[in-house]
């Protein structure tokens, strides 16, 4: 599987993407974000899940729109229409093919930017039919590949409010929670963070450089937990001590 996890907040948007990749019996490392400038302070990225085959063709199909466009794109949707042309293309020409061989179109892409045109940021998730929504403050995040992990975390403590520090910080939580369940997800990470100016930062994670708040999660969490108000659970524990032993249906069985 995945772990691409886009983030909308007031000060512009977070990307997070695991880099490991199961081919065959082999497990690599590939990345799974692609950057484009589109002009001065005009930026996006995309981040996708599914078959690496059906990616690589469809983000190759999409740099060629990108080199021989006339006009660059001034608003983000237009390009997330532009990217899903090419997912249609590649459905077209591949989709019977994989499905007879029992593999399923699953290619699924979150679009982050911000064009000329654009007021803000913007962030899309893109279906495999090409449709798309857009990811907003109501409901300010969006994982793709693997999302059951890292979602409670998300879900308890992100908001369109918070800062990119935090959003940050947690979306790596959600990656760790995930990382720890699933098998196929796993360091490095690659983060991008896209401001409202504009301006857009790349970064590369290996594992001993996340250590810290990991393991500072794991030993909170367990922490927590031990805290937690217990008197129902002293009340509980009691009623079982203080109750007479039953004996074992077995215990006069002849063997």
């Amino acid at each position: 599987m995945t772990f691409c996890l886009g983030i909308k907040v007031s000060e512009g948007l977070v990307g997070i993407a695991d880099t490991r990749v199961i081919s065959g019996n082999e497990n690599i490392s590939a990345r799974k974000i692609s950057v484009y400038q589109m002009g001065e302070d005009c930026n996006l990225f995309l981040m996708t899940s599914g078959l690496r085959s059906v990616r690589d063709k469809a983000v190759t199909y999409f740099e060629e729109l990108l080199d021989h466009q006339e006009e660059p794109f001034d608003r983000l949707f237009k390009a997330a229409n532009g990217f899903a042309s090419q997912i249609r293309k590649v459905s077209a020409e591949d989709k019977v093919a994989l499905e007879a061989s029992g593999l399923n179109f699953n290619m699924y892409c979150l679009m982050g930017g911000r064009m000329s045109a654009d007021d803000e940021p913007k962030l899309y998730l893109i279906y495999p039919q090409g449709n798309w929504v857009e990811i907003g403050p109501e409901t300010p995040y969006h994982i793709i590949g693997s999302p059951g992990y890292g979602k409670p975390v998300l879900d308890r403590t992100l908001k369109y409010s918070d800062s990119m520090r935090f959003a940050l910080k947690v979306g790596c939580l959600a990656f760790d929670s995930t990382r720890i369940s699933a098998a196929d997800v796993d360091f490095p990470i690659d983060v991008v963070l896209l401001f409202n100016n504009g301006r857009l930062v790349q970064r590369r994670f290996e594992e001993h450089e996340l250590s810290e708040i990991s393991d500072g999660w794991q030993e909170r969490l367990r922490n927590s937990v031990t805290n937690l108000p217990s008197k129902w659970l002293e009340r509980f524990f009691e009623s079982v001590d203080g109750r007479p032993e039953i004996p074992s249906v077995y215990a006069d069985t002849p063997t």
